[in-house]
């Protein structure tokens, strides 16, 4: 360490305690001994999420948010901008990536029962967190202004007149009028990337606070379940008999960043066309309509949900009522054991639920 390093290392440690910040949160702050690959992933979601803030970032430097421009802008960043089409194929594909690395991580949070006492808020602020993640996707989807993009909001943007009185006036607000134009892309790159951020950070914050306030919950797999202890007063898990954060954890979180990174560069270097089909190619023509328009893969099973119920307000209600079960399940499962193998009940719901979604996603892809 040179003389310079040092003293700015010195002159940090004298204001803010540096030695014991770092060593209160990296080594001495213990996480459980069983501990696997899947406690990783919300730091692989915080990764992922980062990636999207410097790709955007190095975007919106070149994109136009004008519907005479905006198609032309993309094709510009991805064939003449220096490694325009590096960070414009990194945001795409990280995007898929981020939502799917949410989603496993909501799932395998469920499995493990990690939503239970005293943990409720730290689920209501993950699915929080997941919501927004997928308004990103939704709001971001609009922005290159190609026929998928333009179509496929149109048919998004319509289904709120499914609701009598406020239907109309959601719809028209997300357009900013009667049909999807210049005015709606503008509406939608503002929330893009002037709404959602702030809030999104706002809630990781939170997130993060709460998981290092309560202590990571230990895996209930093979082991007696510690929170059937009656909650009379706030307790937090420190796991003096657990491993140190730096290196045990801090290792397995970098292994699987080092992951994402790797799958992202896959599939840009081998399949650079995987999100890409051939309406998302050609500018958007409010007055040619595609013969099938489909949502990304992370809307295909509400889709098709929507279309075989008849009703198209029912079929939007119940999926408002499950989005709210899903984010206030904590409430509603008052079971005190963790384990789901040994909930038979509730782990033939979850594989049915599972499977479900699978089918819908791949009959609303044909």
């Amino acid at each position: 360490m040179n003389g310079v390093t040092k003293r700015i290392r010195n002159w940090l440690e004298v204001r803010v305690g540096l030695d014991e910040l770092l060593r209160s949160n990296l080594t001495d702050y213990r996480v459980p001994s069983n501990i696997n690959l899947f406690h990783t992933l919300g730091a692989v979601a915080v990764v992922g999420y980062l990636i999207q803030v410097i790709t955007g970032i190095c975007l919106l430097i070149y994109y136009i948010p004008h519907a005479d421009h905006a198609f032309r802008s993309v094709q510009e960043i991805m064939t003449r901008v220096p490694y325009g089409w590096l960070f414009r194929q990194m945001h795409v594909v990280g995007s898929n990536l981020l939502i799917a690395a949410v989603f496993v991580h909501m799932v395998t949070i469920f499995l493990m029962g990690n939503y239970k006492r005293p943990r409720e808020l730290t689920w209501i602020s993950g699915g929080l967190l997941m919501v927004i993640t997928l308004c990103f996707g939704f709001s971001g989807y609009l922005l290159p202004w190609t026929q998928l993009s333009y179509w496929a909001t149109t048919v998004a943007t319509s289904i709120p007149t499914a609701f009598p009185v406020v239907g109309d006036f959601v719809s028209r607000l997300l357009r900013g009028g009667s049909s999807v134009t210049g005015i709606t892309l503008t509406r939608f790159f503002a929330v893009h990337v002037s709404l959602l951020p702030p809030l999104f950070v706002f809630l990781m914050v939170v997130h993060i606070a709460l998981i290092r306030r309560i202590g990571l919950s230990a895996t209930p797999f093979g082991r007696s379940d510690e929170e059937k202890r009656p909650l009379t007063e706030f307790r937090k898990k420190l796991h003096p008999d657990g491993y140190p954060y730096y290196p045990y954890l801090l290792q397995k979180q970098a292994l699987m960043g080092i992951l994402y990174f790797v799958v992202m560069f896959l599939v840009i270097s081998f399949a650079p066309t995987f999100f890409f089909p051939e309406e998302a190619t050609v500018p958007a023509d409010a007055f040619k309509t595609p013969e099938s328009i489909r949502p990304e893969w992370y809307f295909l099973a509400p889709y098709q949900m929507l279309k075989i119920i008849p009703n198209k307000f029912l079929g939007i209600s119940l999926q408002i009522i499950l989005l709210a079960v899903f984010i206030f399940w904590p409430f509603l499962d008052t079971h005190k054991e963790k384990n789901i193998f040994k909930r038979p009940v509730l782990r033939g719901v979850f594989i049915v639920v599972m499977i479900a979604m699978v089918i819908l996603m791949w009959w609303g892809r044909r």
